[in-house]
């Protein structure tokens, strides 16, 4: 079983979609990621449930 899971995520400032890399070891954390499209800022934030299934929710940074 993989800790990293690969998710799916429209970019919060350019609508892009997107994948990011998230570790499915952590139950819930949040960090900052750069988008690979349009490079501004994203708060992540992660919850893995008691499957190892990740949700992924990004917000802009100045929100």
């Amino acid at each position: 079983m993989s800790l990293q899971e690969e998710c799916f995520i429209d970019c919060p400032y350019c609508g892009e979609p997107i994948s990011v890399l998230v570790d499915c070891s952590c139950e819930q954390q949040t960090y900052v990621e750069d988008c690979q499209v349009c490079c501004q800022p994203m708060v992540l934030h992660v919850t893995v449930d008691e499957d190892g299934v990740p949700d992924v929710y990004a917000q802009r940074e100045d929100e």
